[in-house]
């Protein structure tokens, strides 16, 4: 080779190129306006953007999005209950190593805590990875990480996010709604990871299944030492109470992931195919078991065919035409000093969760529709048998929460109502389906000669987690 071709290539490898495309990954000082949609970062892979996203009529929240669906899916929120105006506001990276999200009349609406020690302004700098994690570094030692958005998740964690003691996962409250939702997944007490519903009235947890007193029972380990839990990215998710699981194209890496907890309160592992979202896991199986889902005074019903239904009791009303997580409300008056005037009305198939007055072991139908009437907060009884023990359940109820019907329990529910009226007659409010919570209006293909969708079935049947999952996606995912 000429000596001078040598030298010339060696100078092209030592020397920056020429020509290079610019990423906009790096804030160095100053801030991101609302006003200049340009003022984005982007992760180097081009796979994430952080800046400020359009969440209602002049109303803006400064967020990380998924750039390669579809449609941007959000993946963490800083002010999600607390919107700023689309003029004026900004994120402020300060000199004392923090930030801060200022509205137009200047007031301080998001902020994170300033750096525990001293440094140089100079070498702050605000950097989107391409795992999506917002970091606010120093750019001499990028491993003193001042502030990280893995930290503060949302609804959604990422692959190698952790989720831990001091962290949670909160449901969006609807599909185009990004404000806190009513679905809480976080480690109780005992370090045992759970899901909990804190509804407008009431709260309880749901997942593990509430009847199981003891969690170890299901293989959960109570009282460990540590409360963490991560999704590599592989597909498999591993939380310190002994819980796993692993996505249904599990060991595929080059795949964006995220665990999610929907507006309906069950988690879901996502793929993304193409561009389109592909649920790959599910907690829950049986919608109607989620809690507070259609609301006190109602019922969750789910057909293959048709998709989960909520629809108020006989005598009740809608009490808000928008969110079904207010229930229902009664359409007549149960006075304490009546003393007859009332009737049952059998619900059959139909049991409510939670909220017994007592329960009362081997008593026959006529002395549970006693106690009932014995007591003036009495709103109606459960009553079951139990193969198992060869008598009834008696099961009177001060309220009437997360009502099902369910084929396969072995009772029913008779509910008290004023005789008079035409209650016993009345077509119940007319069934409404949930508005559902996807990001992406198509999620899987028609058609069971997609591959992905016969593996998802395969694995269905394998685990018995994701039941007639194509119309489950199509028409219940809320």
């Amino acid at each position: 080779m000429d000596i001078s071709i040598f030298f010339l290539l060696l100078c092209l490898l030592q020397s920056p190129p020429l020509f290079s495309s610019k990423t906009f990954d790096i804030l160095r000082g100053s801030s991101l306006s609302v006003e200049k949609p340009s003022d984005n970062l982007v992760s180097a892979n081009g796979d994430f953007s952080a800046g400020f996203f359009s969440v209602g009529d002049n109303a803006f929240s400064f967020a990380i999005w998924f750039t390669k669906s579809s449609v941007p899916t959000i993946v963490w929120m800083a002010n999600r209950d607390d919107p700023v105006d689309g003029r004026g506001s900004k994120l402020s990276l300060l000199k004392d190593g923090s930030l801060i999200l200022t509205n137009s009349a200047g007031n301080t609406i998001w902020s994170t805590p300033a750096a525990s020690t001293s440094l140089d302004a100079s070498n702050l700098q605000l950097q989107l990875l391409n795992i999506g994690n917002l970091i606010l570094h120093n750019s001499d030692d990028q491993n003193v990480v001042i502030w990280q958005s893995f930290d503060s998740p949302t609804d959604t964690l990422l692959p190698l996010q952790k989720l831990t003691r001091v962290s949670s996962l909160i449901s969006k409250k609807s599909q185009f709604d990004y404000s806190s939702g009513y679905y809480k997944l976080q480690f109780d007490d005992e370090n045992v990871l759970r899901l909990l519903y804190q509804g407008p009235t009431v709260s309880s947890l749901y997942w593990p299944t509430p009847w199981v007193n003891d969690p170890e029972s299901i293989g959960r380990i109570k009282h460990n030492t540590s409360r963490d839990a991560v999704l590599n990215i592989s597909g498999y998710f591993q939380s310190s109470d002994n819980f796993s699981f692993q996505a249904a194209d599990f060991g595929v890496v080059m795949i964006p992931r995220r665990l999610t907890v929907d507006p309906d309160g069950n988690p879901r592992l996502y793929s993304l195919q193409e561009t389109d979202w592909v649920v790959t896991w599910q907690a829950l199986s049986l919608p109607c078991q989620i809690h507070g889902i259609c609301g006190p005074n109602s019922l969750c019903s789910y057909h293959h065919a048709t998709g989960r239904r909520c629809e108020c009791l006989n005598g009740f009303k809608r009490k808000n035409l928008t969110d079904w997580s207010y229930g229902c409300e009664p359409e007549f008056n149960i006075h304490c000093n009546q003393t007859d005037g009332f009737s049952f009305v059998q619900l059959a198939e139909v049991e409510f969760y939670g909220s017994d007055i007592e329960f009362t072991r081997n008593l026959n139908f006529t002395g549970c529709e006693e106690r009932c009437l014995m007591r003036c907060d009495c709103k109606g009884f459960q009553f079951s048998f139990i193969p198992d023990e060869g008598v009834y359940h008696c099961f009177p109820k001060f309220m009437l929460l997360n009502g099902q019907r369910t084929p396969n329990f072995g009772g029913n529910f008779y509910l008290r109502l004023p005789r008079a009226g035409l209650f016993h007659t009345k077509t119940p409010d007319k069934e409404s389906e949930l508005e559902c919570s996807r990001e992406v209006p198509k999620q899987v293909q028609t058609t069971y000669e997609n591959e992905m969708v016969k593996l998802l079935l395969w694995f269905a049947t394998a685990v018995g987690g994701l039941i007639d999952i194509q119309t489950q996606l199509n028409k219940d995912t809320c």
